[in-house]
């Protein structure tokens, strides 16, 4: 196993009474993550939830709060975004981090029924909210010109050929899909998307979670692509943490085992278990793995609702006793 690039993907939780102190805190978390020698820190896009409803205005913040760290979000669902305005918010927040976005993208529309009659005026079930939605978006950051090649628009001192502005090409470069179906995967791959795969997969002949995943990784080598693939995994060290904080870990991960046991629901969808436990616990789990070594960059996915400190214990604990031993080594000394 060598892992090159090590991530992590927060769920940015917040309280109703006092958003500013959670979403102050997961600033604060990349900062640490950043400090500590993290290449990645990646935030959750999530509507009508205690998180992030916009990851664009997100990491805008946190580029200013950083300063060398990949800030990525996995994912931002496509089915509620205009292309052409979510293109200039994400450009703006590159140009500002100087470079540094990875946007994830997902097809679908979680709460629909209560979300979609908002966004939209009309009938929104008619439109193609799928992979042509995300495939807009990436043509508009490659910075095509609108109209005819005589086409201008006029402002205060200036005559140009209309196009999105900021412009940084490199930006759709970094662009991400979030795959779990065979299909998915092959639809990234055929649009030169980078591939993140995590722990959710659809069932596909198969009731066995790695076999699935293995199976998406294959599908999308097969498609020719060359991109770069990103595999998370909920990682919970205890070496670390305090007794009483040990116990919520366990009963956390033993809370979650069940919908690893079979298939969940008519889409058959399948869980990883959580891997947690001591740094040589989990290191075992690991090499038991089969999709760890088909993969050289390694996001760890943070669970929801714990504390700042405790996130901080995580990622501390896999910088310094899991991740050395998968081979990954920190881009910079730490607190360089």
């Amino acid at each position: 196993m060598t892992i090159t690039s090590l991530a992590f993907l927060t769920p940015g939780n917040f309280d109703d009474a006092a958003p500013y102190t959670g979403l102050e805190e997961t600033l604060r978390l990349f900062e640490y993550g950043e400090r500590i020698g993290f290449d990645g820190a990646w935030i959750r896009q999530r509507h009508l939830e205690h998180g992030v409803g916009s990851a664009a205005v997100f990491l805008a913040a946190a580029g200013q709060r950083t300063e060398r760290v990949e800030l990525g979000t996995a994912v931002i669902p496509i089915g509620y975004e205009s292309p052409f305005r979510l293109a200039e918010d994400l450009s703006l927040a590159d140009v500002l981090s100087r470079g540094r976005l990875q946007i994830g993208f997902s097809t679908g529309m979680p709460h629909a029924e209560l979300l979609g009659d908002l966004v939209y005026d009309g009938d929104w079930r008619s439109f193609d909210l799928s992979y042509g939605r995300i495939a807009r978006v990436v043509d508009h950051l490659r910075g095509g010109f609108l109209g005819g090649p005589d086409t201008v628009i006029q402002s205060p001192g200036n005559t140009q050929r209309p196009r999105l502005q900021p412009h940084n090409p490199a930006l759709a470069e970094r662009i991400w899909y979030g795959g779990g179906s065979l299909r998915s995967v092959r639809w990234a791959a055929e649009h030169g998307l980078n591939l993140l795969t995590g722990n959710i997969v659809t069932g596909e002949n198969t009731d066995d979670f790695t076999t699935a995943q293995s199976g998406l990784l294959a599908a999308y080598g097969r498609a020719g692509s060359a991109a770069r693939v990103a595999l998370g995994r909920v990682i919970v060290p205890f070496d670390s943490a305090d007794r009483a904080t040990r116990v919520r870990y366990r009963e956390y991960a033993a809370s979650r085992q069940a919908r690893t046991l079979a298939p969940q629901g008519p889409r058959r969808t399948l869980f990883a278990p959580d891997v947690a436990g001591t740094a040589e616990q989990i290191l075992t789990q690991l090499a038991a793995d089969p999709v760890v070594p088909a993969v050289s960059e390694l996001r760890l996915e943070l669970p929801y609702e714990f504390r700042r400190e405790e996130y901080e214990q995580i990622l501390h604990d896999v910088r310094h006793l899991v991740a050395p031993e998968l081979g990954w080594r920190p881009a910079r000394p730490e607190g360089e």
